[in-house]
């Protein structure tokens, strides 16, 4: 399962780059120097990469608590339908009951210190800017922390939005080079085929709770313990 969360931010980048365009577009990256330009696109995304594995690690535990209960696969086909049902509900209740509200004040304060970045170009500037920019509210990455918790393990949990960051970097590194390439039609495409991702990906959690014993699907619940007992027949 921790796949999904490649593919998730793989796929999912194209709409992190209508989201977090605008930043990629904006950084202050060195356009007469390609060996430091590189290093300063490399240190933005160690930082994006960085934040990714802290929420993936604070998710993790929360998911390792309820699998400490014995409730792992209870948990993974709830994440499953959490995912197929916040990806359906239309963008425009999402805005008009926006859940960021309660931590507004941080996000304003978190918008702040990213922009005051964007006027310096030292090198830690990029990886400043990366690490905030992890931050900052995005539905994709509340699709991905949906699948950190589901993993039931702060290692995992961490891994599987390492693996999301790790995704979303190549299309990333294209709109810092290249800017704004893809025109509004293939945009629009892409953002429809987005939601069929999700969907699928919820669906994967639901089987792998439902444990129906297909082979790393939907493997059947403790499926080693009942061949330690016959080997110890």
């Amino acid at each position: 399962m921790l796949v999904s969360g490649f593919i998730l931010g793989l796929l999912g980048s194209f709409h992190c780059v209508g989201m977090c365009g605008p930043i990629a577009f904006m950084l202050p990256v060195d356009r007469t120097n390609s060996y430091k330009k590189i290093a300063q696109v490399l240190l933005y995304h160690m930082g994006r990469l960085i934040s990714y594995a802290t929420i993936g690690l604070i998710f993790g535990m929360l998911g390792k608590s309820i699998y400490i209960f014995g409730m792992q696969q209870k948990l993974s086909i709830v994440i499953g339908v959490l995912m197929i049902v916040a990806i359906s509900i239309p963008y425009k209740i999402f805005s008009k009951y926006n859940f960021s509200k309660p931590i507004f004040n941080v996000i304003s304060k978190l918008k702040s210190s990213l922009g005051a970045q964007f006027k310096k170009k030292s090198l830690d500037t990029f990886f400043t800017i990366g690490f905030l920019n992890g931050f900052l509210p995005c539905g994709l990455v509340y699709m991905a922390i949906f699948g950190a918790i589901a993993t039931g393990s702060i290692y995992q949990g961490s891994l599987y939005m390492i693996l999301f960051g790790l995704g979303t970097i190549p299309l990333m590194t294209t709109a810092i080079y290249l800017g704004k390439f893809l025109n509004t039609s293939v945009k629009q495409r892409i953002q429809k085929a987005i939601p069929v991702l999700v969907v699928l990906i919820g669906i994967l959690f639901i089987l792998r709770g439902l444990g129906l014993g297909i082979p790393y699907i939907s493997p059947a619940p403790n499926a080693g313990l009942v061949t330690n007992t016959m080997n110890c027949h």
